[in-house]
């Protein structure tokens, strides 16, 4: 093993002359995402931005955002800055309380690119079979619901305003105008035992679903739930029970025939998110909308790049003395899209960044992401990070009849992600 780490590294050589591969050349966002910020009731453990709202100042508010996130789809658009678009996620918030606008803002994007993979986020209460066909109609080919648990104590425990009935309606109307269903399942919840998360997952498995995540339950500092904990009036289980809930999961769904493509994406073959994994893989993507995030690797030569189309870029800025290689990370911040946060990552940074997340996957990290990574991080760096990942149990080096391999990460890898995680982002100094 250690003379194979010693040529992993170099397996695959590039031209010398391009010192930042990702930096020579602007490369079209591949995926889009759309954020939508209002909620029915906010869950108990929720700290995304959105907003719970009803009546008439709901709709007042569904109209003013929609038009201005469809006055930014026609920038980018007209731009040509959507054509390369492979996969669209419209998340929240709960995107299916829009109702007829969320089939509007569909047929929108839809005209500016033919995606192979369409997501629309949906909870149970808001999402109904004519609700269904209409997106499906408009060119979703995907639906992610938020089911969480199916027992009805851990529901009301962490605020969420469905019942588990509903949640198995959704899902049945979502199969049976033909979308490929995903429903997200939570661990760790107040209440919750390993009997009671087992139950959930052998009712989903029962439902022909094509993929599953499991989450464990983030106690996120200002949320109504992480205050309810600090006063000693709930109980929420620890770290060892979630690990054996995303243990237990990973037993029951691979015996349903679901693969795990990622620590906690479970999917039937074929049905694996291609945009999720366009996040895991470092490709380009543009988000629009409050909050919304996006990931831009910076040209080399800016003035041949239509850059003059992302305010994020430009906002604030002298374009002539930014930084040019690299990557840029930005966050909207408003409705309209003019005000954001930006954050730089240098060269090496960003392929220290594409390591790390590359961890999170099954596939691990490829020869050819190691091999490009030698463009921007001492040789020796590397090496010691793998071979202290495999030293370490975190991660094992697999390779195939042909040679090629990746560092794939272990079950421990897995458990001590942060650790794992450590290793890699912190060849980024």
């Amino acid at each position: 093993m250690q003379n194979k780490l010693r040529v992993l590294v170099t397996r695959v050589e590039y031209p010398q002359s391009v010192p930042w591969i990702w930096g020579s050349l602007f490369v079209k966002p591949r995926a889009l995402y759309l954020h939508i910020p209002f909620c029915k009731a906010k869950c108990l453990y929720c700290d995304f931005d959105s907003r719970a709202l009803g009546g008439c100042e709901l709709d007042t508010a569904m109209d003013r955002y929609c038009t201005a996130l469809t006055s930014q789809i026609d920038t980018y658009g007209a731009a040509g800055e959507l054509d390369e678009v492979e996969t669209v996620y419209i998340g929240g918030g709960t995107p299916s309380l829009l109702g007829v606008h969320l089939v509007s803002l569909v047929e929108h994007v839809r005209g500016y690119c033919d995606p192979s993979e369409f997501t629309c986020e949906a909870n149970p209460e808001s999402f109904t079979l004519e609700l269904a066909q209409a997106l499906r109609e408009a060119g979703v080919t995907r639906i992610s619901l938020g089911v969480q648990t199916l027992d009805a104590g851990e529901l009301k425990a962490i605020g969420r305003i469905h019942s588990a009935e509903q949640a198995m309606l959704a899902i049945a109307q979502a199969k049976a105008v033909g979308f490929s269903t995903s429903c997200d399942v939570m661990c760790g919840l107040p209440g919750q035992t390993l009997e009671s998360f087992g139950r959930t997952l052998e009712t989903l498995m029962t439902l022909r679903l094509d993929h599953i995540s499991v989450y464990p339950l983030q106690l996120e500092e200002g949320t109504p739930l992480a205050r309810l904990e600090e006063q000693g009036r709930i109980a929420v289980p620890d770290e060892d029970f979630q690990a054996a809930c995303m243990d237990l999961a990973a037993e029951k769904l691979a015996g349903a025939g679901f693969e795990r493509y990622e620590v906690a994406s479970y999917a039937q073959p074929g049905q694996r998110c291609r945009h999720n994994i366009a996040y895991w893989t470092g490709k380009p993507y543009l988000g629009l909308g409050r909050s919304a995030a996006g990931m831009f690797d910076i040209p080399a030569a800016p003035e041949t790049c239509n850059l003059g189309t992302y305010p994020f870029y430009t906002s604030g800025a002298n374009l002539s003395s930014f930084p040019h290689e690299g990557r840029m990370r930005y966050r909207q911040l408003d409705d309209e899209g003019v005000q954001f946060d930006t954050e730089y990552l240098t060269p090496r940074e960003a392929i220290a960044e594409d390591l790390m997340l590359a961890c999170r996957m099954t596939d691990g990290i490829p020869l050819d992401l190691l091999t490009r990574a030698t463009s921007c991080i001492p040789e020796a760096d590397l090496r010691a990070a793998c071979e202290t990942a495999i030293s370490s149990g975190l991660a094992t080096w697999d390779e195939d009849a042909l040679g090629k391999g990746a560092l794939r990460p272990t079950h421990l890898g897995w458990l001590d992600g942060n650790e794992l995680f450590g290793l890699f982002w912190g060849l980024a100094e």
